[in-house]
């Protein structure tokens, strides 16, 4: 499937989750902030939401510094 991720197509695996996601983003641990077609997905639902051909993803991490 072909989803959108911070405005550039990007393809995945049917049945993919926002969790999983994450992962191949090499995301894991670090504080991310999901937005799926226009909804917040709270990081305790990131592993039961799936993803959908053509949804659109942003996926924006915080970077500490001061």
């Amino acid at each position: 499937m072909r989803i959108q991720l911070n405005g550039e197509s990007f393809e995945l695996p049917d049945g993919e989750t926002v969790a999983g996601l994450i992962t191949r983003l090499d995301l894991t641990g670090r504080r991310v902030a999901v937005e799926l077609n226009l909804d917040i997905v709270p990081r305790s639902q990131h592993a039961d939401t799936p993803l959908n051909d053509g949804d659109n993803v942003e996926v924006v991490h915080a970077i500490g510094g001061g």
